[in-house]
């Protein structure tokens, strides 16, 4: 399938879902009405390709409610809502869409640069699909030098802005794929490990970092009014709650593995977060900050 025709797809779902009922010769008007559509409508029988194709892709259930004029809309529109590879996908293109569609604005919608290494996905994902090793040209950033080994691709995952492969070779790791210099797929054949599942091997983590030497545990952050405020809209982590709330700081609790990325978010947000618990991690922090803080008071 090409990207022109996924996007379609997405078009038609988002379309859908934002004005939750609607006709087909609305979405006709709205399609001409997008640079997409090249000025050409969507004839009935291709609409209808569309929906069963997008139907199929994307899991949903897309409905003609014939009574008050012939409206479409998605019965299991809440499945959008949640997180995972299809809410992820449907945002991503429907972002690039809205982009799209204001081409004018160009010089007026500033994107953050993705160093992702955004060329690697597709025969990785080929790969996870035929169950072929691949066989991939790594830099290592601890030995500053490229190695080239066999590796099955596990999984993948985005994190900040960056793709990473979990990969088994010897041993599991996590690859970035930024980091990856060649990557050919291989005709040997693997078969995933039985007791292999992508959110059981990261189950706790904050990002990337998978440390089993730490345990899942409460952590308590104390966090200002305003900081808070960011934290409750965009929370750090799946498991947060928020359990004490004034006018001058409220409390979130969380359940992970404070492992060293999510004390690098703690750090990022400066003197609006104090770790309360645990007293090892609040210990931790402290001392991390009074290095910072002797380096700082050094004479330059």
């Amino acid at each position: 399938m090409s990207t022109n025709t996924l996007i379609k797809y997405v078009w038609l779902v988002d379309t859908i879902y934002k004005n939750k009922y609607i006709s087909y010769d609305e979405i006709n008007r709205k399609w001409l009405a997008d640079d997409i559509s090249e000025g050409l409508e969507i004839p009935r029988r291709t609409f209808h390709t569309w929906i069963h194709e997008a139907e199929e892709m994307f899991g949903l259930i897309i409905q003609c409610k014939r009574k008050g004029g012939y409206k479409y809309y998605i019965e299991n529109a809440d499945d959008i809502k949640e997180e995972g590879l299809r809410n992820w996908l449907l945002n991503t293109i429907s972002v690039s869409n809205l982009i799209m569609e204001n081409k004018q604005l160009k010089d007026r919608i500033l994107l953050e640069y993705v160093p992702s290494g955004q060329e690697y996905l597709q025969p990785i994902m080929e790969a996870m699909k035929d169950s072929r090793l691949l066989n991939i040209t790594y830099h290592s950033y601890w030995r500053d030098e490229d190695t080239s080994f066999d590796v099955i691709p596990l999984c993948i995952k985005l994190f900040r802005q960056r793709w990473y492969m979990v990969g088994q070779s010897h041993g599991r790791r996590i690859y970035a794929l930024d980091r990856i210099k060649s990557i050919t797929k291989t005709e040997k054949r693997f078969k995933m490990p039985k007791d292999w599942k992508a959110e059981e091997f990261f189950d706790g983590c904050f990002g990337i970092i998978v440390d089993n030497n730490i345990d899942k545990q409460t952590v308590k952050l104390k966090a200002s009014t305003g900081q808070a405020n960011y934290i409750r809209d965009l929370h750090l982590h799946e498991s947060q709650k928020e359990v004490e709330r004034n006018e001058k700081y409220s409390i979130f609790t969380y359940f992970l593995r404070p492992t060293f990325d999510f004390q690098q978010e703690l750090l990022w947000n400066g003197e609006d977060i104090e770790v309360l618990e645990p007293a090892w991690l609040r210990k931790e922090m402290a001392g991390k900050i009074k290095k910072m803080w002797s380096k700082y008071m050094r004479k330059v």
